[in-house]
């Protein structure tokens, strides 16, 4: 990329612009314009159109005039590190200053756990300053699960700091999703934002043109690199020109002259703080939500859960413990990247599969480092431990390691791509899935495997990737992005049925009795279904009250109450028995990474903007 310098007009050989948007840009004062263009929504897989596609835009690119170039994620289709390294090669070649962050596609289905784009990239974030506007891009995730945008704490905190050191500079935020509730902590985001002279938010992700308001701050949705339009034309990107008092976005096709799509005049005032949405709410009778801990960074994992201490990892890359009574920290390792596995107590130590590679033991009680397995990583899968053997899979293949010794009993390679969900282990045999779009099935003393499943699909974002099959008798279930639920025989890996009857997704469960099979769908309903019949029987189907409901977080049932959870921090309680729900609570504001059963009852869940609570049934009422 080599440096460019800024111009007053668009390049009119370049850009073709109609007589009348020609005349619309020549009334702007002679003040010098800031003008960048703006990429979104790449969607590049080496070898297919769009690569082609983006060389095409690229080559347009540097025909042009212009101070940068931003590029608003989604540059691949998978977020594979073949994908990153073609679309970074192709935008190598502009020759403009050109800066970029990640979208879902590359935070959602990474098989590095996004390491690989800060690799290439530096870092999944980005400040530059042009003649006085300063734009700020960053990240919003979802990270490594199905969910809604999430703004890490540290990097509102960069924002923040950014902003304060940089006062009277008009700003314009730069993020994948727009500056709305498809990010759980928007309010947090804004409230940043309207302190300072912001501009404008422009984001991507909808593969379209749209213009809102947001706590007072004007919000751009921008373009697909390839969006079929009779108006836009199918391949094209944004421009976006701003002078003193406004703001001008264009629509650039790869193939044709450009068009004004939208004209504002700029509001750069401090605005009002953002007025809260979050409702009080009462404890459920019978009942007790505790807040046990408030972290200091965003959480990514489950928990784990021993007598004493709950375990966690951070968006910091520190594993912690917490008192189990108090949610006191007791302490803190540091990691190298970011924390997606749920640490798996044994015994008196717990094993830390890290983002790293690595393996972790460490002692339970202090965290001192006991040794390291330098394993099969980058880890995002939850493992489990079973008579003194961690099972856990990792990137193309699954280990079974030795807690005591750290030494690894077998390898099993046959795996195409990353795991993520928890196994169901047994003494009998282990299954789980991955995103290669096969469910496997392996001999837990050996690795060998026995079967593996695949649901006719080729396509590996409808893998049973990130769903913990429930293994009931000679059946095992699970449910996945393509919204069917599947029993499959045990000892064959034979389909038994299939059915899309609800449009489940990725959370499922077990009864205590394991005589049913529970499930969470899109529409925001709990399922049960009938494990011990040769066909597809529903028990009861009961509205949540979720609404629309996409995130992968397990069900369980304790002592009688089927929990469920929302992405938007809705808890729900249903009887087990008929049904019936019970109360409903909004405990906090984003996605729970999933709830532990502890052997007194208790429930624990973690929040991915960073809590632990609890959850207590209390003694009925004499």
């Amino acid at each position: 990329m080599k440096p460019s310098k800024a111009i007053t007009l668009l390049a009119a050989a370049v850009l073709a612009l109609t007589a009348a948007a020609q005349t619309a840009h020549d009334t702007v004062t002679t003040e010098k314009p800031v003008t960048v263009i703006f990429l979104s929504d790449l969607h590049v897989s080496p070898g297919a159109e769009s690569e082609a596609r983006l060389r095409r835009a690229v080559e347009r690119i540097n025909r042009t005039r212009a101070d940068a170039v931003i590029v608003a994620g989604d540059l691949t289709n998978e977020g594979s590190d073949e994908e990153l390294r073609c679309a970074k090669s192709i935008l190598d070649l502009i020759d403009l200053p050109t800066y970029v962050i990640p979208g879902n596609h590359e935070d959602n289905w990474s098989q590095s756990a996004c390491r690989t784009f800060d690799s290439l990239w530096g870092a999944d974030r980005f400040a530059f300053e042009v003649r006085g506007t300063l734009f700020a891009g960053i990240n919003c995730g979802p990270y490594m699960k199905m969910g809604d945008g999430h703004v890490k704490h540290e990097d509102l905190a960069w924002l923040d700091s950014l902003l304060t050191h940089n006062p009277g500079r008009r700003v314009v935020s730069v993020n994948h999703y727009p500056l709305t509730e498809d990010i759980d902590d928007w309010e947090d985001y804004a409230d940043v934002l309207v302190r300072h002279r912001t501009a404008v938010h422009l984001c991507g992700h909808y593969h379209s043109y749209k213009r809102y308001r947001t706590a007072g701050i004007d919000g751009l949705v921008n373009r697909s690199l390839h969006m079929p339009s009779e108006e836009y034309g199918d391949e094209g990107y944004t421009l976006i020109e701003i002078t003193r008092d406004s703001l001008r976005q264009w629509n650039v096709p790869l193939d044709g002259s450009a068009t004004l799509v939208e004209a504002l005049a700029v509001d750069d005032s401090p605005k009002p703080a953002v007025e809260r949405q979050d409702a009080a709410w009462e404890q459920p009778e019978g009942y007790r939500i505790e807040l046990l801990h408030r972290d200091e960074a965003s959480i990514f994992t489950r928990l784990g859960i021993d007598r004493r201490r709950i375990y966690f990892g951070n968006s910091l890359g520190r594993a912690k413990a917490i008192d189990k009574r108090d949610g006191r920290e007791l302490w803190s390792v540091a990691t190298d990247g970011p924390l997606f596995s749920r640490p798996a107590p044994a015994g008196r130590s717990v094993m830390v599969p890290a983002s790293d590679g690595r393996i972790l033991t460490l002692n339970a009680r202090n965290g001192r480092l006991r040794r390291q397995h330098e394993g099969r990583g980058p880890y995002v899968a939850n493992g489990v431990v079973r008579d003194g053997i961690l099972y856990q899979g990792g990137y193309r293949s699954f280990e079974a390691i030795d807690t005591r010794t750290g030494r690894l009993v077998w390898l099993y390679d046959g795996v195409g791509n990353y795991c993520q969900a928890a196994p169901s282990v047994t003494r009998r045999d282990i299954v789980f899935g991955a995103w290669d779009t096969f469910l496997h099935a392996l001999d837990p003393a050996t690795g060998r495997p026995l079967w593996r499943w695949n649901n006719g699909n080729t396509v590996r974002l409808y893998s049973p990737g990130n769903c913990s099959p429930a293994v009931v008798g000679e059946r095992v279930f699970i449910v996945a992005p393509d919204r069917r639920m599947t029993a499959i025989d045990r000892a064959t890996g034979e389909t038994v049925w299939r059915v899309k009857d609800r449009t489940v997704r990725e959370s499922l469960g077990i009864s205590a009795d394991s005589t049913t099979v529970y499930a969470r769908t899109m529409d925001g309903e709990l399922i049960a279904v009938d494990a011990t019949a040769d066909d597809y029987r529903l028990r009861w189907v009961t509205d949540l009250t979720f609404g629309y409901e996409h995130t992968p977080c397990v069900v369980v049932e304790s002592l009688g109450t089927v929990y469920a959870a929302s992405r938007r921090g809705m808890v729900a309680a249903v009887d087990a028995a008929t049904g019936h729900l019970l109360w409903v609570r909004r405990v906090g504001r984003s996605a729970v990474n999933g709830f532990e059963c502890d052997s007194d009852g208790t429930v624990y869940l973690s929040f991915i903007e960073g809590t632990v609570w609890r959850i207590s049934k209390l003694p009925a009422a004499r």
